[in-house]
């Protein structure tokens, strides 16, 4: 069996929550600077606190997030499905050689049959992984990047940024890769969602919470862009696209009201369909 080329990141959180050492986060308190996970993350009018800062801040000017009343899982269900739906494909497909390479020729990405008519295919490649490795990585950066977003912008429009962001990684792996080229893995969508964070941390990067998310993101960023020059087989054409598309993702959401967000993502991803077919 041949094995398509690898589309994977390797996100690295920069610190760990204050109170829950075991849960290693992005965010951090825009006040005292403290690490803090999803759970902890109390909303302020600007920025996010942690629960001794909004205890002084005053209670009645902050909102708990929704990833805080309850258990991630049931918060975030949107990420947890595809993180189930792709660990399922990748076990039940490791116990049969036939059924693993059925499922390759029908989710990743071809381009030679992308250029043949098979659109769909800068989306599907989300579903199935190379290897351990592969999937390990891009469900950890799942599990670290995911959760937050979903509570914060609902599911329609987060389930639209990963769809835009799969589409912009398949279109640029397309247009800027070869025809012989095929590509795996969630790595597409995975990078939207670093660029949503992205473009957060610099619309925030004059209070200490953006500062220290820009440093952090800052340097996951520039590992993950080296990493295809290191190891090879990743699709760092995958990679830009998706990243691109949650940056502009994140300028369309700031223009546009809250129930305008789902169709913006999924009007971004109606354009990675028509870059490929023109």
């Amino acid at each position: 069996m041949t094995t398509p080329p690898e589309n994977q990141n390797v996100p690295t959180a920069q610190s760990v929550c204050y109170r829950h050492s075991d849960r290693p986060t992005f965010l951090s308190c825009a006040q005292c600077g403290n690490p803090i996970c999803p759970e902890c993350a109390v909303q302020g009018t600007v920025g996010q606190f942690c629960p001794d800062c909004a205890r002084l801040r005053g209670q009645q000017k902050m909102v708990k997030p929704r990833a805080a009343r309850g258990s991630m899982a049931r918060t975030a269900p949107a990420t947890f499905a595809f993180m189930a739906i792709a660990i399922g494909i990748f076990v039940v497909t490791r116990g049969s050689d036939s059924l693993e390479d059925q499922m390759l020729l029908l989710f990743a990405q071809i381009n030679d049959l992308v250029a043949r008519g098979d659109w769909y295919r800068i989306f599907t490649p989300v579903l199935v992984h190379a290897n351990l490795t592969h999937i390990l990585f891009n469900m950890y950066a799942l599990y670290q990047l995911g959760p937050a977003i979903e509570a914060r912008v609902g599911i329609p429009s987060y389930l639209g940024l990963l769809l835009a962001a799969a589409g912009w990684g398949g279109a640029f792996a397309y247009h800027l890769g070869g025809p012989g080229d095929a590509l795996v893995g969630a790595s597409g969508a995975i990078f939207g969602l670093f660029g949503l964070w992205l473009h957060s941390a610099f619309r925030l990067r004059d209070t200490a919470f953006g500062r220290n998310l820009l440093s952090s993101l800052g340097l996951t960023l520039a590992l993950n862009l080296a990493l295809p020059f290191l190891i090879p087989g990743i699709s760092w054409q995958g990679h830009l696209g998706g990243l691109i598309a949650g940056v502009l993702i994140g300028e369309l959401w700031s223009r546009v009201k809250r129930p305008q967000r789902p169709v913006a993502a999924l009007a971004m991803a109606v354009v990675a369909v028509l870059a490929v077919l023109v």
